[in-house]
């Protein structure tokens, strides 16, 4: 009784205070862990929480010789602008279309290499897979679009086994229904390899006495799949899932730059490209600002809405 009296003394006793001299010895004894984040701290706060004050941007009649303090405010004049805009519903649609291509096909593509991956057991031959899967997300965008269009022009290699095969060559370049499939295979090709490294990742957390028990019990591979492996990275999947629901209205515009024209533009115009045109193009820096913030603020509510979502139906989540 003593003991579990004593026991519960010592829990119950206060923490100590945070004092200057306790916060000084503190410091100095981790002040080499303090420097290290002082340098991605600072890049944070210089190049992403300081510029937040340009956001006033989308509120106001942004003339460059008064400065953004000395602009006129106009409320919420460029969101009407906006949103009674019948070609930014054509970007918007635009944009969302190719999100979900690259949630459909992009998204299961690095989980499907990685399981791939693990199942190869020639070492060598794995390595070689993987660095050539790698190699294309380290090609520069003007060089992988350069790629792309020599792929697929008239003349190419593409259209040139069409031909052989009896068919007719085909412009895709030109066809704005061929644009969503072609600039989703590019992305799956330049970036897959890359982004399969946090699957395999994760799969070399599944216990091997697991693997060897199911084994022991007769269960094939596609059971070892569904059962231990596919469960084992789910967690990662759901975590990677949610970032890219986030990132809704969000699409790799500088690709899109490269690869469109405007015989394309019905299918290939993005907020990005549209934002870019009439921001840095048009110097229409007000408008510009008002549909950034506007994709922002439903990239927020999204990744807020499908976090929720994935508390509620399993124990996995970003906050």
């Amino acid at each position: 009784m003593t003991t579990i009296a004593a026991g519960a003394k010592s829990k119950a006793e206060p923490r100590p205070r945070l004092t200057l001299n306790r916060l000084v010895r503190v410091f100095q004894r981790d002040k080499y862990l303090y420097l290290m984040v002082l340098l991605p701290l600072a890049y944070f706060i210089v190049f992403h929480y300081i510029p937040l004050y340009g956001i006033t941007l989308a509120f106001k009649d942004f003339d460059i010789s008064e400065g953004i303090m000395g602009s006129p405010w106009v409320g919420f004049k460029y969101f009407e602008e906006f949103f009674t805009n019948p070609y930014s519903w054509l970007v918007v649609r635009n944009t969302v279309v190719l999100r979900l291509w690259q949630l459909a096909i992009g998204f299961p593509a690095p989980i499907i290499l990685a399981l791939l991956l693990n199942e190869l057991r020639t070492i060598r031959f794995k390595r070689i897979v993987q660095t050539s899967s790698y190699l294309p997300h380290f090609i520069s965008l003007v060089v992988v679009s350069g790629m792309v269009i020599s792929f697929l022009a008239s003349d190419g290699p593409i259209n040139s086994l069409i031909k052989s095969l009896g068919g007719q060559s085909i412009p895709f370049m030109q066809l704005p229904e061929w644009f969503a499939p072609v600039f989703t295979l590019s992305g799956i090709w330049q970036h897959a390899g890359w982004a399969s490294v946090i699957y395999l990742a994760a799969l070399t957390s599944i216990s091997p006495e697991l693997i060897e028990a199911a084994v022991i019990d007769g269960a094939g591979r596609w059971q070892r799949l569904l059962h231990i492996t596919l469960p084992g990275i789910a967690p990662v999947v759901t975590i990677m899932f949610l970032l890219r629901i986030g990132q809704l209205l969000t699409v790799d515009y500088q690709m899109i730059l490269l690869l469109y024209s405007p015989a394309i533009y019905e299918t290939s115009d993005v907020l990005g490209t549209y934002i870019y045109r009439r921001g840095i193009v048009g110097a229409d820096f007000s408008f510009a600002t008002a549909v950034g913030l506007f994709q922002a603020a439903v990239g927020l509510v999204f990744i807020v809405g499908a976090n929720w979502i994935a508390k509620r139906v399993g124990d996995t989540s970003l906050w």
